[in-house]
């Protein structure tokens, strides 16, 4: 499986279960989370976070939160993500 369009960044906050909001550049965006659980060990302000830049123009949110960073491993969070893998 890859991804396109990587966007890294800095989480934030999450104001809900499905909003991320992060640093990209110097511009704060807010990403949809692929990922309901609270993940609360993983979510820490000032993470570093992979983004995927969304390719339809309509959404509400730019990107999709895909990844953050864990010490030194880098953790998926997209839940769709073993699906894809498993069925392709």
């Amino acid at each position: 499986m890859k991804y396109e369009n990587i966007v890294p960044g800095i989480f934030l906050n999450r104001p809900n279960r499905f909003i991320a909001e992060v640093i990209i550049g110097d511009k704060i965006e807010k990403a949809h989370i692929k990922n309901t659980g609270r993940c609360k060990e993983l979510f820490l302000e000032g993470a570093r976070v992979i983004m995927q830049r969304a390719s339809n123009p309509k959404r509400t949110t730019k990107y999709d939160l895909i990844a953050v960073w864990k010490g030194k491993r880098l953790i998926n969070v997209d839940s769709q993500a073993p699906n894809k893998v498993f069925l392709e």
